[in-house]
């Protein structure tokens, strides 16, 4: 067997950093796949207009979606427009959304992340909440970014994991407790998605694709953080990270 890492894509922000636009993730999701997943990660420039998403696919044993301050553009899943100030990245959109349906049908492995969670949904057909804290009866997702990020990310609820699911077999608990740094969530669940978690208000908090032939999981909270000491999150990454393995050994 080959002893050369996988190869994990990262589908990169577009920010303009003073007059410049700039590509860029998130360090913490690169380290996570280095380490945890025991991978190379490849961040994917957001220039959807000149790649080939097949061909783009060919070349990746895996797929990870990470978080980002942006939020998916809400004329993506028919939604109202976004109240103003809303961060948005169009440029993310057009480049992770077509490749999320084509790498599960290639059988590229994926992991999605607070919003790639959010854009994984969208990408089969579901919809979103945009303000959770605005909805009766739900929780404030939300973290305070006046705080410290040891503040900011330390685990705030429990969630529930569906009893024989993917990763309740994974984890090996009923339940975890997990950061919280979101306004948006799923509304409408896309098709062929199952749930794998929710929040203590209802809130689906990770899911799976159903028929995908290797790992294809979406989280809401942020496992990447720390996550070489943290059981749960070494165990979702690991597994990732192994299913990318596959990939690679057999492409």
């Amino acid at each position: 067997m080959s002893n050369k890492l996988p190869i994990i894509g990262i589908p990169a922000d577009r920010r303009l950093i003073g007059k410049h636009p700039f590509h860029v993730a998130g360090e913490k999701y690169v380290q996570a796949v280095a380490e945890a997943s025991r991978a190379m990660p490849l961040i994917i420039p957001a220039l959807a207009e000149l790649f080939e998403f097949d061909a783009l696919l060919d070349s990746l044993d895996g797929l990870l979606l990470p978080g980002s301050p942006s939020n998916v553009e809400p004329h993506r899943y028919s939604g109202p427009p976004s109240a103003p100030g809303t961060l948005h990245d169009p440029a993310r959109d057009a480049m992770a959304l077509p490749l999320i349906a084509r790498a599960v049908d290639a059988g590229v492995p994926i992991l999605a992340i607070c919003r790639g969670f959010q854009e994984m949904n969208v990408a089969f057909g579901g919809t979103l909440h945009q303000h959770l804290h605005e909805l009766p009866g739900h929780l404030d997702h939300r973290d305070d970014g006046s705080d410290s990020l040891e503040t900011q990310y330390a685990p705030v609820h429990d969630i529930k994991l569906e009893p024989g699911g993917l990763l309740h077999r994974l984890i090996g608990h009923d339940s975890i407790k997990v950061n919280s740094l979101h306004s948006q969530g799923v509304q409408r669940l896309g098709a062929g998605l199952h749930v794998e978690a929710r929040a203590p208000d209802g809130v689906i908090e990770a899911f799976r694709v159903r028929k995908a032939r290797r790992f294809a999981v979406g989280v809401q909270w942020h496992p990447e953080w720390k996550v070489m000491s943290n059981p749960a999150s070494l165990a979702l990454f690991g597994e990732f990270g192994a299913a990318s393995r596959d990939r690679a050994a057999n492409r």
